[in-house]
């Protein structure tokens, strides 16, 4: 029986003298990658700790029942959905991205891969294709969760901005995976890629936009999490808040969403080219 590297290093193999097209390359390395993230344990571990999450506010909103966040539909969802995707957004990069390279020189998966007529570029964003499915699922689960507790209370009533937010939070998963996609380039070890992700995304961005607007009193619009503000604003119940609000002579920002989407689709094409062009240049030895 063919192992599973031996199966995906198969269609790329030479048929009558004829490579595969890169596009097509992309396919196969998407497939198998996809296909190794559903039979994967890592997959089954992040949905539970979705559905954990879910189940664990339905619980709290069911016996404590706030009224605040009971008091409308935009409230509703703007606590069940805009306050914990972002963190959903940002596990599916650890648990995808952020090893999805360095494995390849850890394991020396490489060495079966690129004797073939490959890409590596092909490999990359089969990968990444691979990954983006497999976030959009876990998103899409917690979405769900969320429809079926708002049907509780507000039966059908679903305010139009949650798919808005959620459209959004799909959005968010380009730059999140592009990082983590970046950073398991860089290294050639998992445990240390995962970790250098694991702080960078869950801690670093968070703690920089407040430091930054608080020191410079500027506009943090090159910080990751400041443009993915908008997947949180854009649910607030008195309407999406003004650009800028001025406090006590302190300015606090909230990017618009045009700014927001380019700011996220900026880390996108940045990180993820530079991630590309690492791997393109790493030697496996």
């Amino acid at each position: 029986m063919a192992t599973s590297t031996e199966a995906q290093q198969q269609p790329f193999e030479r048929a009558n003298n004829k490579v595969p097209s890169n596009l097509a390359q992309c396919g196969v390395q998407a497939e198998f990658e996809f296909l190794n993230y559903l039979r994967s344990t890592r997959f089954y571990i992040l949905l539970a700790i979705v559905a954990t999450i879910g189940v664990t506010i339905m619980a709290v909103m069911y016996v404590y029942k706030p009224s605040a966040q009971l008091s409308s539909p935009m409230a509703f969802y703007s606590v069940w959905w805009g306050s914990i995707v972002s963190l959903c957004v940002i596990l599916t990069g650890i648990f995808f991205g952020a090893d999805a390279i360095s494995t390849e020189f850890q394991n020396k998966t490489g060495y079966y891969l690129l004797p073939n007529p490959v890409r590596r570029s092909s490999i990359f964003i089969g990968k990444w294709i691979a990954s983006f499915l497999a976030s959009a699922i876990a998103i899409g689960v917690y979405a769900a969760i969320t429809i079926a507790d708002g049907a509780i209370y507000f039966g059908s009533n679903i305010p139009y901005q949650f798919g808005e937010s959620f459209v959004f939070a799909l959005f968010y998963i380009l730059p999140i995976l592009g990082v983590s996609f970046f950073v398991s380039s860089v290294f050639k070890n998992n445990s240390y890629s995962i970790l250098v992700t694991a702080i960078l995304l869950l801690f670093g961005f968070s703690y920089i936009t407040p430091l930054i607007t608080a020191l410079s009193n500027s506009e943090p619009w090159y910080v990751l999490t400041y443009g993915a503000g908008i997947i949180t604003n854009v649910l607030s119940s008195s309407g999406y808040p003004p650009h800028e609000v001025v406090i006590g002579g302190l300015s606090s920002y909230n990017a618009t969403i045009p700014e927001g989407l380019a700011i996220m689709f900026a880390y996108f094409v940045v990180t993820s080219s530079l991630g590309l062009v690492l791997f393109e240049k790493k030697d496996f030895n």
